[in-house]
């Protein structure tokens, strides 16, 4: 079936951008200029090496090719889907707290939900995108029309980490972008449905930040589509990914304008900042949309070395969805 194969581009995707991402990740652009002088072209090194930036990293020591948590809790919550037909924030919260990646003090939001060790655990701040990285399974999950139950959902896979209104609101976004992808919606559909999920969540739960995603998701998406070209330059100048109002915003709307999973891909890593959940955010929903188009070759090197068996997941995944 069609949207089986989308379901495995949109997987995809989503591990390879944030893989190809994490080259990047906390640069600004003109050091990203300066670690690649040609700019990020692919991996950028022998895979399964260490990245030369990470040499002597005392939390990790990240590898080309190798996938951060944000491919670890997307694959999280897929298992959770699968294992209960449903999205429940303590089914979410069992298959997370078995995730290892990236867990210590630096990222409080994973230290405090791993700390407590309770997959019931509901947050009760944090707003950062941890909820949205993770939350595409939720848009395969459920179709367009089920606009209810994917915000809902969204929230549900937000809440054990990321519990502010922004980050529950790029959560609904993305989840309702993924959702339209994997029916081989258009950019404009993608788009609405995305703006659309943040108004509801954002009505819904909340929050005092201003401006809110929905608004800021508008703005970077109308000065985007008005661009002759996409640029990773020109995107930096404006819409540096360095905050959750830039990262999902940027991500979905690259998602949606891209022409191509690669340029998703590459843009998000030559732009630096927050560049692997850009990429995996992107990668994700364009995967969906041409999933033709996701390289073989950068799918077999990524699943290969974090031993991912990405084929069955997606048609578990798939067939449940309704």
């Amino acid at each position: 079936m069609r949207h089986l194969e989308r379901v495995l581009g949109c997987l995809r995707g989503i591990a390879i951008g944030d893989a190809i991402g994490k080259q990047t990740e906390g640069l600004t652009a003109d050091l990203v200029k300066r670690w690649y002088p040609d700019g990020v072209r692919g991996f950028e090194g022998p895979p399964d090496t260490v990245i030369p930036r990470y040499a002597g990293n005392t939390k990790h020591e990240w590898r080309f090719g190798e996938t951060t948590d944000d491919t670890e809790r997307t694959i999280a919550v897929a298992r959770a889907v699968i294992e209960e037909g449903a999205v429940s924030h303590t089914g979410v919260g069992r298959q997370l707290l078995r995730c290892t990646k990236c867990v210590h003090p630096g990222i409080r939001s994973l230290w405090e939900f791993h700390r407590a060790g309770d997959p019931a655990r509901q947050a009760t701040c944090h707003d950062g995108c941890g909820g949205a990285i993770r939350v595409a399974p939720v848009g395969i999950f459920l179709e367009p029309h089920r606009f209810e139950a994917l915000v809902a959902g969204a929230y549900e896979a937000s809440i054990s980490t990321h519990a502010g209104s922004t980050a529950i609101a790029a959560a609904a976004a993305n989840a309702a972008a993924v959702s339209v992808a994997i029916d081989g919606g258009s950019a404009d559909e993608i788009f609405a449905h995305a703006e659309r999920a943040a108004v509801i969540a954002e009505t819904r739960w909340p929050g005092t930040a201003r401006p809110g995603f929905a608004e800021a998701l508008r703005r970077v998406h109308a000065d985007l589509s008005a661009a002759d070209r996409l640029t990773a330059e020109e995107i930096s100048q404006k819409w540096f990914p360095n905050r959750p109002l830039t990262i999902v915003p940027l991500a979905i709307a690259l998602g949606a304008l891209t022409t191509s999973v690669d340029q998703a891909i590459l843009l998000a890593a030559n732009i630096g900042g927050d560049s692997d959940s850009v990429g995996s955010i992107a990668a994700g929903i364009t995967g969906a949309r041409q999933p033709d188009q996701v390289s073989g070759a950068w799918a077999s090197t990524v699943e290969q070395i974090n031993h991912l068996d990405l084929k069955p997941l997606a048609g578990q995944l798939g067939r449940l969805r309704h």
